[in-house]
C-alpha cells in the first residue's frame, strides 16, 4: 500500500462543505478550476488528494476572512486530506506547497488553519532532523540537570563587538549557561559578525580555561547559504558551540543545507511567527509547523514564554513546547529543545516546570537578568535559584530567604 501524507485543517466555507473540501483537494493535487480531459479517473485515483474526514462543527452568519461572494451561512468544519507520497516524494519544500499552498486563497475558503500533519517514514529517512537535540546540547553546555539558564544580548542592535564582549564577560563571570544574539543582530556595520565572534569567544574561552565551564553562545549567522556556511566555520574554529538562524528568513532549504554542513547545534528562532499564527481564522498551529523545521535540522526551537510580552496565551505556549518535546512519531525527528523567552523572569519557573513536567528547555531572560539591582551575576544566580526552587517544590518566597540575590530579584521582577 502506498504511503500517504495526512494534513488536518479547521475550515470555514460559505459553500457546501463537501464541495469545498473537494475543491481544496483538487487544487492541491491533480485538479484545476475546470475539468480537463487528461484528468482521468485513473489519474485522480493515483494522484488526487483524498478527503479522509469532514466533520461539521458550527456555523456563522459572517465570514472570518474577506470574501468576494457573500453567503447567508458559513460552515466551520474539521477537514482531513491525504496525498500519495508519489505526488512529491520526501521533499520538504514541495510538502510545504502541498499542505499550505494555494488552498488559503481559494474563493470557497473563508477561514483555514493547518492543525496537524502526519508524515510517512520516508521523510524521516530523507531528513535526519536535529544532529544534537537535547542530549547533545546538554553535553556541549555542560548542564546535566535543570534547564539551561540563558539570556539575550541587549540592546538588540547598536552595541559594538567589544561592547557585546563586555556584556558576555559579565554573564560568564556569573555562571550563565547560554547566551544568544538577538534575531536583529547579524552582520551590521556597527557589530560585524566576524569581529563579534572573535571578541566574544576570546572572553568565553578565557572563562572556560579559568573555570572549566564554557558558556554556549548562539551566534546569529542568518544570511545567504555561502555566508552561513562561512560564518558557521568561523564559530567552530573559534571554539564556539552553537549557531543561530531565523527560520522564516532562510526557509526550509536554508536550514536543511545549514544542517548538512553544520558541526554545531542550530538554535532556530521563529521571528515572524505571528503572521502565520495570530489570526485564528488562517495560518498554522505550532505543532505541524515545528515538525517541518525539526526534520530540516533545528536543535532548539523558540516557543515564547508564560505571561509573555506578546499576545500568545499560556496554553498555546505550553502546547508548542510539548510539541517540540514530543517523542518520535510518524516521521517526526528526535525531540528538540524548546526555548522560553519574551518577558521572562524567575517568576515563571514554577509554572513552566509544573506544566511541562521536565527541565529539558532553555529559559532565557534579558531584562530579568540585566536589570538585577545587584548586577548581572546576581541576575543569573537569581534565575537559577528560582528553578532550583521549582524543581524542589519549594515556594519562591521561601527559597529566597536562603538566596539574597533571589530576594533582591523578587523586588524588581514584579
Amino acid at each position: 500500500m502506498s504511503e500517504r501524507i495526512h494534513a488536518s485543517y479547521w475550515l470555514e466555507t460559505g459553500d457546501d462543505p463537501a464541495r469545498a473540501a473537494e475543491v481544496i483537494a483538487g487544487e492541491q493535487s491533480s485538479g484545476t478550476f475546470v475539468a480537463l480531459p487528461n484528468e482521468t479517473p485513473e489519474l485522480k485515483a493515483r494522484s488526487g488528494a483524498r478527503v479522509e474526514r469532514l466533520e461539521v462543527l458550527d456555523t456563522s452568519s459572517l465570514p472570518s476572512l474577506p470574501t468576494p461572494k457573500r453567503s447567508p451561512r458559513y460552515t466551520r468544519c474539521r477537514l482531513e486530506l491525504s496525498w500519495p507520497i508519489e505526488n512529491l516524494g520526501a521533499c520538504l519544500p514541495t510538502l510545504m506547497a502541498t499542505v499550505a499552498g494555494n488552498l488559503f486563497e481559494l474563493r470557497a475558503v473563508t477561514g483555514l488553519r493547518l492543525t496537524d500533519l502526519q508524515l510517512p517514514a520516508s521523510f524521516a529517512a530523507a531528513y535526519p532532523g536535529p544532529a544534537f537535540g537535547i542530549a547533545g546540547t546538554r553535553r556541549l553546555a555542560g548542564v546535566n540537570r535543570g534547564p539551561l539558564i540563558g539570556t539575550i544580548i541587549k540592546p538588540s542592535v547598536g552595541l559594538s563587538a567589544d561592547e557585546t564582549a563586555q556584556q558576555v564577560r559579565e554573564l560568564v563571570d556569573g555562571g550563565i549557561d547560554f547566551i544568544k544574539d538577538d534575531e536583529l543582530q547579524a552582520d551590521g556595520p556597527h557589530c560585524p559578525f566576524e569581529d563579534r565572534v572573535r571578541a566574544v569567544m576570546r572572553v568565553v574561552n578565557e572563562a572556560a580555561d579559568r573555570t572549566g565551564k564554557k558558556a554556549m553562545v548562539a551566534f546569529n549567522l542568518t544570511g545567504d547559504l555561502d555566508k552561513m556556511r562561512r560564518r558557521h566555520d568561523l564559530v567552530l574554529a573559534q571554539g564556539g558551540t552553537c549557531v543561530m538562524v531565523c527560520l522564516n528568513s532562510v526557509g526550509l532549504v536554508g536550514l536543511h543545507e545549514l544542517r548538512r554542513h553544520a558541526q554545531l547545534p542550530i538554535h532556530a528562532h521563529r521571528a515572524g511567527w505571528g503572521y502565520l499564527n495570530r489570526s485564528p481564522a488562517i495560518g498554522w498551529d505550532y505543532g505541524p509547523w515545528q515538525k517541518l523545521w525539526r526534520l530540516a535540522g533545528a536543535d532548539h526551537l523558540h516557543v515564547n514564554g508564560l505571561r509573555n510580552k506578546f499576545s500568545e496565551p499560556d496554553d498555546s505556549v505550553i502546547a508548542a513546547a510539548r510539541a517540540v518535546l514530543a517523542p518520535a512519531t510518524d516521521a517526526a525527528a528526535m525531540p528538540a529543545m524548546p526555548v522560553f523567552s519574551s518577558g521572562q523572569t524567575g517568576l515563571q519557573a514554577h509554572d513552566t516546570y509544573a506544566a511541562l513536567g521536565c527541565t529539558d528547555l532553555i529559559h532565557t531572560a534579558g531584562g530579568g537578568i540585566f536589570g538585577h539591582p545587584q548586577g548581572v551575576s546576581a541576575g543569573v544566580e537569581a534565575l537559577r535559584a528560582s528553578w532550583e526552587a521549582a524543581m524542589s517544590g519549594v515556594p519562591l518566597a521561601e527559597h529566597a530567604r536562603r538566596v539574597p540575590a533571589l530576594t533582591a530579584a523578587l523586588a524588581f521582577w514584579r
